[in-house]
């Protein structure tokens, strides 16, 4: 997936998910809600996973489970694993500026897992360190999005202890086979072992994770070419692959379309990949689908058409996109403000309310 894949992903009109149960446009909050100047708030029960139903015949369906009072540190006790073979539908946020800060924040914001990104990225393996340790102070799931399908990246990363690795532009079942391998101990693998001192053994500490590890690591694979689109369904059937993640602007890239992940050709490519995915059964050796939202296609679209994870936005697009608005706001101000002078010398009344950006 190019870097311009994950700036675009950040500007989907998530319109339709923020009038959904988890937001409240323009309403006055409730007692235990946490409230904006910008008349936007949510409340901590609406942060509920979203279930989908297990009906045969593989829809999309989405129910919402019932409002839980516990909070989120008691939600993010289980596995990503754990909670995907339950059945809900996880919203997380991909980490691009390798900020412990930014990753604190959106650990602390609800999300449900974060994607610390070292393809696209400026961080290697020291700077994504102090972001996990950053999420997991705040009981909220790191994957690590390597950089290439190789296994001393794999080893490196997987040493540090995330709940997720992701491998990109897997083409084939070869691909695939050879990322599960970069994840798993001899015999079932070619991980390099340190498992006596690595962090992700508690630096020796648990003695139980060589007999756990493996059920701890979510594997997930991007699709994101042409030649992926073919081999979804051999992709998603490889043993130990747990999530099938979909690349929408490589996908789009690779058909001849980078400026235009939208054209109908690309989204057909796209749905044929999903429906791969879909119609596999991670029960029985399949595996769950990701996403990015994009401009064309919301976070709640794609979640309606079946995606288990659903990556809605960037942390650097969030910023760049408040900041922007943000001068722009204080530059109208400015126009606002000289034409309210001009008003005053003609003795008409200013809104003084059109200078603040609040």
């Amino acid at each position: 997936m190019g870097t311009a894949s994950i700036f675009a992903s950040v500007t989907t009109d998530l319109t339709p998910l923020l009038n959904s149960s988890s937001l409240i446009i323009g309403k006055s909050s409730p007692s235990n809600s946490i409230s904006f100047k910008s008349s936007v708030s949510f409340s901590r029960k609406t942060l509920t996973p979203i279930r989908l139903s297990s009906a045969a015949d593989n829809s999309p369906s989405v129910t919402v489970s019932s409002p839980s009072t516990e909070g989120i540190s008691d939600r993010s006790k289980t596995s990503l694993k754990s909670r995907l073979r339950g059945g809900e539908t996880l919203y997380g946020l991909f980490l691009l500026s390798f900020s412990p800060t930014l990753a604190e924040i959106a650990a602390h914001s609800g999300y449900d897992y974060v994607v610390v990104d070292m393809e696209h990225g400026p961080g290697g393996i020291t700077e994504a360190l102090e972001c996990i340790r950053a999420l997991n102070a705040a009981d909220t799931p790191a994957v690590l999005r390597l950089p290439e399908n190789c296994p001393t990246w794999a080893k490196k990363a997987l040493d540090l202890g995330p709940q997720g690795i992701m491998f990109p532009m897997i083409e084939s079942r070869k691909d695939a086979t050879k990322a599960v391998s970069y994840c798993r101990f001899p015999p079932d693998g070619i991980r390099g072992s340190a498992h006596t001192v690595v962090r992700a053994s508690k630096y020796g500490i648990d003695e139980g994770y060589l007999g756990n590890y493996a059920d701890g690591i979510l594997i997930m694979c991007q699709v994101e070419s042409s030649e992926g689109v073919k081999k979804a369904d051999e992709i998603a059937a490889v043993d130990g692959v747990d999530c099938v993640q979909m690349g929408p602007l490589d996908l789009s890239a690779s058909m001849g379309y980078l400026w235009d992940p939208g054209h109908k050709k690309v989204r057909e490519m796209m749905r044929k990949a999903e429906k791969s995915v879909l119609t596999s059964d991670p029960a029985k050796g399949g595996a769950y689908l990701s996403g990015f939202a994009m401009p064309h296609d919301g976070a709640a679209e794609i979640r309606g058409r079946g995606y288990h994870m659903v990556a809605g936005a960037v942390d650097v697009g969030l910023f760049r996109n408040a900041a922007v608005e943000d001068v722009r706001r204080f530059k109208m101000g400015l126009v606002d403000e000289s034409d309210g002078e001009d008003s005053l010398e003609h003795g008409k009344d200013v809104d003084d309310e059109k200078y603040w950006s609040e």
